[in-house]
């Protein structure tokens, strides 16, 4: 049995945390911007991904016009930087609606440290960040996609083994529904069958052993 929701019947904000509870979990785009007086702003965004891979492309989205926003859209450039699980007080301290001449990053006592190809300020304390180039932006609905070249990438060596990322060392974040936040669980793996493997090598839970 399944209980019906409908866009149409349900008030917008109620539909809105219905969906943040299911499209589980979230990766944050901690998304550092500078704006036209100077003033470094630091926001949580959790509707993020990658957009493309050549051009490397990450998009997030911005619900409504937020201080991220305006400054992206003034100077052209941002800096994603990952949410780590050790962060969790920084990071949600960040999305509180400081007004714009307050920097979040002291506000959180976050230390800055200068891009390498943008003129944004990276987290230091994050283990990556991602310095963009702004690409293009998309109004939906009532929220603005916002995409980002990457430029550079600088991650920390305490989370690599040779040339690649750690999953169990990065530990990042996650947004689920309502107030909740998600750790790093079990992690497993498993390949993607090609399609010259298939007989044989796939079977459906429903279907009886041999």
């Amino acid at each position: 049995m399944r209980k019906d929701f409908s866009p149409d019947v349900l008030p917008a904000g109620d539909f809105y945390r219905l969906l943040t509870a299911v499209v589980v979990p979230r990766p944050i785009a901690w998304v550092s911007s500078r704006s036209a007086d100077g003033v470094d702003n630091l926001a949580p965004h959790s509707f993020f991904t990658v957009a493309s891979v050549t051009p490397p492309i990450v998009q997030f989205t911005s619900v409504g016009r937020k201080d991220s926003l305006r400054n992206i859209l003034d100077r052209g450039e941002f800096v994603v930087n990952l949410a780590p699980a050790d962060l969790m007080a920084e990071v949600n301290a960040t999305g509180t609606n400081f007004p714009p001449e307050v920097s979040e990053f002291d506000a959180a006592g976050l230390t800055r440290e200068q891009g390498l190809t943008v003129g944004v300020p990276r987290v230091a304390e994050s283990p990556v960040a991602l310095e963009c180039r702004l690409h293009s932006t998309l109004v939906m609905g009532d929220c603005i996609l916002v995409f980002g070249e990457v430029t550079h990438a600088a991650i920390s060596t305490d989370v690599l083994e040779g040339s690649h990322p750690r999953i169990d060392l990065l530990e990042p974040l996650a947004r689920l529904g309502r107030d909740e936040w998600g750790h790093l669980g079990p992690v497993e793996e498993l390949g993607r069958i090609r399609r010259s493997e298939w007989p044989g090598h796939f079977r459906r839970r429903d279907e009886p052993d041999a």
